[in-house]
Order: C-alpha cells, then structure tokens, then sequence
C-alpha cells in the first residue's frame, strides 16, 4: 500500500536532529521499568514502561492534565477510565482522556507489559488514592 497523506514539499524541519534517550536498563527490576521525558528528546510525549507479573496488580487510580495512551505490549489488562472498564490483549491500544481518573490492572495469566505514551513534554501527574 502505497500513502500520499500530505504533500512532503509543504512541511519544513524545524531544525531538531534525531535523538537517543533509554527508556529502561536492561536489568531495569520492578514494575516501572523506566521513563523518557520529552523534554530530553526535543518532543511533546513522555514514554513510560510498566510491567509486572501479578494479577490485581497495577498502578493506582491518578489522573493527568493530558491525554494518555496506552499500548499493551504482553498479557491482558483491563483499564479502569472514569465510568469505563475495558479489557485489551497485548496489540491493543487503549486511550485516557486528559482529566478522567484512570488505572489498570494485570488481568493475567503472566506478565503484563505496557509502553505509556504522556502527551505531554513531562511527566505530570496527582494520585487519587
């Protein structure tokens, strides 16, 4: 499949050069393996990876002035997202709006791993439990 979205002549680099930030060490323990600001890449999202092996676990209830979008690389969750509960496999893409309360739990079996995608330069966020 060929795309043709936009005409490349009409947009004009601003200037930034590629960038290389780690989001996590190799050996990274825990369930937040890591983060990469945007800030740090001369862009607007900040990059988080979460995982862990429990089911019932996952981080607690927050919210954030921003989107968030979530991607389920490994495993099964189900998101908690204001009213919403929805369940996602590993492939799938689910969205926190910016303002709503969300979390999201292992729904297992096995390792749950997501990449969380801020949209935002840094990474702002108030727990609500």
């Amino acid at each position: 499949m060929v795309r043709r979205d936009f005409d490349p002549d009409t947009v004009q680099p601003d200037g930034r050069s590629a960038v290389k930030e780690t989001l996590f060490p190799r050996d990274a323990a825990g369930p937040w393996r890591g983060s990469c600001p945007g800030e740090a890449l001369g862009g607007q999202i900040t990059v988080l990876a979460y995982g862990n092996e429990t089911p019932g676990e996952g981080p607690r209830l927050h919210v954030h002035p921003y989107d968030e979008t979530f991607i389920v690389i490994a495993g099964r969750a189900r998101f908690f997202v204001g009213d919403d509960v929805i369940e996602a496999i590993a492939g799938e893409v689910v969205l926190g709006p910016k303002g709503v309360p969300h979390r999201f739990e292992n729904i297992g079996p096995g390792r749950l791993q997501t990449i969380d995608i801020h949209h935002s330069p840094v990474w702002l966020q108030t727990d609500l439990e």
